[in-house]
């Protein structure tokens, strides 16, 4: 008796062929280089699927795609949620059904056109990807990681565009080259099913992007060869690396601030301008606990430094609720500067439909919801002027951009990767600030409660970091820049110029 064959459908092979490209694109892989044709297998199949299978192919790509790159979430659910492993991973797998939606509408918006029209996939593919993307990033609150265009963090050269077109730029740029070699593989079987089909279109949209890409780089290494220096500081970040369990248990109190009071004493000794500590590094609330605030603003005044702290405020004593911030303290110990978090994360910070998911409780402090601010506000310096982005608000590059829209010298981003352990998130996490130095040309200075901390240039450059789980002290000198770059001053542009492209070609499908 003959065994027979399992054959996996076409479809499914190029689906998964794609997305496993994609997850090595990104880190902690980092095979940049593939994301630029990860996504042909997927193109070629659509061409011959209706909007059923092309939903059915996208969607399939989006679940691989989304769960190698953010996996990692299980961690904290895991770990800090009480879950068990397999729920916490089903809850994750339960987000990246949802995210697949987007690459499924991409699908879909692909397949209906790449056939019925002229247009090649050079055009069509980065465009629809611009949109779905850009979507996904404000669609119930925003979930923008795994965006293509971070996956070129690393391609400094190609990266500069941002500050002009932000991260969607660098996404249509990596998906049209992907187009663009599908277009190839597609031009003979185009005109052979239409006799009368015209490849002008096609050749004109490969010629468009031999130019984008040599503008690209152009720019790119413009921009890399330009000092636009307006000063320096020196910064040093402390790394507590505090374990997650012991951050807010009252017997570890102590620990935690002799901790960071001896990390300190040893950055103080480098004599830095600013000493920054990671997000909710203290292990009380800042105002509140008279005598610990005091004893912390005494121990600061020996520093002879400015310090930049993360700390739960208490913004209204009668309802009781908290904001998760962050407050400078000036040489003399004056208190400077106090931001409350804008963008808080879901279940994270607080419970979306709170009376509806009565059951539910956040992972972070267990003090109720906290409440978000709504200043984008800068501390301002004798040494510049800078906004503090707290964890999760880093991935937002429209929130970024507001704080600079009247100035700034440089950003800092305080964060608690701990809640990852040594997963693929951290490194993620820090990558994605790259695009917010560029975006905004302006330095990156991150401090990570367990790594990663460090130093981000205006031009994306990395330098100084600290490994994952470990207790260190690091300092640089960063030069400021007060470039207020097109970006920071006038946003998406380039997001939005990609819609209503898409509206009109669907406005014009019948045309065309």
């Amino acid at each position: 008796m003959k065994r027979q064959k399992i054959q996996i459908p076409l479809w499914i092979l190029a689906a998964l062929g794609s997305g496993i490209l994609l997850i090595l694109a990104f880190p902690t892989f980092n095979l940049y280089p593939l994301a630029w044709f990860a996504f042909v297998p997927l193109l070629l199949s659509l061409y011959s699927m209706d909007n059923r299978q092309a939903f059915r192919a996208g969607f399939l790509f989006g679940v691989v795609s989304f769960f190698g790159t953010t996996y990692w979430i299980y961690h904290s659910v895991n770990h800090y949620g009480s879950i068990p492993f397999i729920p916490s991973l089903l809850l994750v797998f339960a987000l990246c059904l949802y995210l697949a939606l987007y690459p499924a509408l991409f699908s879909i918006l692909f397949a209906s056109l790449i056939k019925r029209s002229s247009l090649p996939a050079v055009l069509l593919a980065p465009l629809f990807w611009t949109v779905c993307e850009f979507a996904r990033s404000y669609v119930f609150t925003g979930f923008p990681w795994s965006s293509l265009g971070y996956s070129q963090y690393s391609f400094l050269a190609v990266i500069q565009i941002a500050d002009i077109t932000g991260i969607y730029g660098i996404s249509f740029l990596v998906m049209a080259v992907n187009g663009a070699i599908v277009d190839a593989f597609l031009l003979k079987r185009r005109q052979e099913e239409k006799p009368l089909f015209p490849a002008m279109p096609t050749y004109a949209g490969s010629i468009a992007l031999v130019f984008f890409l040599i503008f690209t780089f152009a720019y790119g290494f413009w921009r890399l060869h330009q000092d636009r220096t307006s000063g320096s500081v020196q910064v040093a970040i402390v790394q507590g690396n505090i374990e997650q369990d012991k951050k807010w248990d009252r017997s570890f109190q102590n620990y935690v601030i002799k901790t960071y009071r001896d990390l300190s004493e040893r950055a103080a000794q480098t004599k830095p301008d600013l000493i920054v500590w990671p997000e909710s590094a203290i292990p009380f609330v800042f105002g509140r606990d008279k005598e610990m605030t005091s004893e912390h603003v005494a121990f600061q005044k020996t520093l002879d430094s400015y310090l930049l702290f993360g700390t739960v405020l208490q913004k209204d004593q009668k309802q009781n609720s908290y904001s998760n911030g962050a407050a400078l303290l000036s040489k003399d110990g004056s208190l400077s500067y106090i931001y409350d978090k804008i963008h808080l994360v879901p279940f994270g910070e607080y419970v979306p439909l709170r009376p509806l998911l009565f059951f539910v409780d956040k992972l972070a402090y267990g003090i109720g919801d906290y409440v978000a601010g709504n200043n984008y506000i800068r501390a301002v310096t004798p040494f510049g002027s800078f906004a503090t982005l707290i964890c999760y608000e880093s991935v937002f590059p429209g929130l970024v951009r507001k704080f600079y829209i009247r100035g700034g010298d440089f950003m800092v981003t305080i964060t608690n990767d701990a809640w990852f352990g040594t997963t693929n998130g951290p490194y993620q996490h820090f990558s994605i600030a790259v695009f917010r130095a560029v975006e905004n040309r302006k330095p990156m200075v991150r401090a990570a409660n367990s790594g990663i901390s460090g130093f981000i240039d205006s031009n994306g450059k990395i330098s100084g970091t600290t490994a994952l789980m470990t207790r260190t002290v690091i300092t640089e000198k960063i030069g400021l820049d007060k470039t207020l770059s097109f970006y920071t001053k006038f946003g998406d542009l380039f997001s939005f110029f990609c819609i209503a492209f898409t509206l009109l070609i669907f406005f014009r499908k019948n045309k065309l």
